[in-house]
C-alpha cells in the first residue's frame, strides 16, 4: 500500500508547559508542580503525527534563529518530518506557547512569534511540493493570507485540503471554497457559522458553513466524540473511546492528523473519523503533544471500548 504524501503548512511553537493541580483565580498565584519544554505548534504536532501513522510528511513553516528553533527542527527530523522548506528568520524569535496543565484540561496562551512571517510568497516557492502532494492539511496559527494561498494552490493542482480552524476566527469566502474537509470544535463552529449561542444548532451550524462550499464538515465534541456530515447527508456521530487521560493538549491535532491520512489513503469519511478518534484517544494517553502521537500498529491494535453520548461505555 502507497503510503499518502501530505503537506502540511503551519506553525512551529515551543509549549512551555507548567503543571499544577488547579488553575489560579483572577489575581491568584499559586505554586506549579513541574515545567516542561516540549516541542509544539499545530503544523509542527500535526506533521509529526502524521509521519508516525506512516505518511510521507513535509511541512512548510518559519522559525527564529536561535536555540528553540533548532529543537524544534531536530524533534520533527527524529520523527520522520521532511523539514528541508521550514524558514529560519533572524527578525523575530520562534514561536511559543503557555500552557497550563490542571485538573485534566489545558489552558493555552499562544505568541506567534516567527509563525507571523510565514508568508504568501513562501508557499508559491515550494508550489512543487503541493503539486506532488495528495492532500494538504491547514492550521490556522500562521498569517490567513497563507494559509488562503496555500488552500488556494492546492486546488489549482485538484489536490484534497483539510483545514483545521483554530485558533477560532471567522473565515473568508475565498478560502472555505477551496476547503474539502473542515475540522471544527463546537466553539469554533460557532464562529464559523455566525450563529446565536442561545439558539445554536448543530447540524444547522454544519449546514451554514457547508453553504460557503466545504463539502465535509467534522464537528469534535470531546467527550462525546465527534459528529460529521457531506453535503445532501445527514448528520452522524463516531463516538469517544474510554482512555486513561494525561494530557490533552495533542488530542485535536492527532484527530486531524488521523483523519488526513486515512482520507489520504482514500478511505471513506465514516471510516477515516474513527480512525481519527482512536488517533485522538492514544494521544491523550501520553505527556507531551508530539511524543504522545500514536504509530499507526498502536491505533490498529487499539480497542478501547467506545462512550455512549449518555456518558456510559458500550
Amino acid at each position: 500500500m502507497k503510503e499518502p504524501n501530505i503537506v502540511v503548512v503551519g506553525s512551529l511553537n515551543m509549549d512551555i508547559v507548567i503543571e499544577a493541580d488547579r488553575a489560579p483565580l483572577e489575581g491568584e498565584t499559586i505554586m506549579g508542580n513541574h515545567s516542561s519544554f516540549i516541542p509544539g505548534g499545530k503544523g509542527a504536532n500535526q506533521a509529526v503525527a502524521l509521519a508516525k501513522l506512516g505518511a510521507q510528511t513535509t511541512l512548510l513553516g518559519t522559525i527564529g534563529d536561535d536555540p528553540f528553533g533548532t529543537s524544534l527542527l531536530r524533534s520533527l527530523k527524529d520523527s520522520g518530518v521532511e523539514t528541508g522548506k521550514v524558514k529560519e528568520v533572524d527578525n523575530n524569535p520562534t514561536g511559543i506557547a503557555s500552557i497550563l496543565l490542571a485538573e485534566g484540561d489545558n489552558r493555552i496562551v499562544v505568541v506567534p512569534g516567527a509563525n507571523d512571517d510565514c508568508l504568501p510568497d513562501d508557499i508559491k516557492e515550494h508550489e512543487e511540493l503541493i503539486e506532488k502532494a495528495d492532500l494538504v492539511l491547514l492550521q490556522l496559527e500562521i498569517p490567513l493570507a497563507t494559509v488562503t494561498t496555500a488552500a488556494k494552490i492546492a486546488k489549482k493542482h485538484g489536490k484534497t485540503v483539510i483545514l483545521n480552524p483554530a485558533p477560532a476566527r471567522s473565515l473568508p469566502e475565498k478560502l472555505l471554497q477551496n476547503v474539502d474537509y473542515i475540522t471544527p470544535n463546537q466553539s469554533e463552529l460557532g464562529i464559523l457559522s455566525k450563529m446565536d449561542q442561545d439558539r445554536f444548532d448543530l447540524q444547522k451550524a454544519m449546514e451554514i458553513v457547508q453553504e460557503s462550499g466545504v463539502d465535509h464538515v467534522i464537528t469534535t465534541l470531546g467527550s462525546e466524540g465527534a459528529v460529521y456530515k457531506s453535503q445532501e447527508s445527514a448528520v452522524k456521530t463516531t463516538p469517544a473511546h474510554q482512555v486513561p487521560v494525561v494530557d490533552t493538549t495533542g488530542a485535536g491535532d492527532a484527530f486531524n492528523a488521523g483523519l488526513s491520512y486515512a482520507i489520504g489513503l482514500g478511505k471513506e469519511l465514516s471510516e477515516a473519523v474513527s480512525f481519527a478518534s482512536k488517533v485522538s484517544a492514544l494521544a491523550v494517553t501520553k505527556f507531551g503533544a508530539q511524543a504522545g502521537m500514536p504509530d499507526r500498529k498502536e491505533v490498529e491494535a487499539f480497542d478501547a471500548p467506545p462512550f455512549n453520548h449518555n456518558g456510559t461505555v458500550n
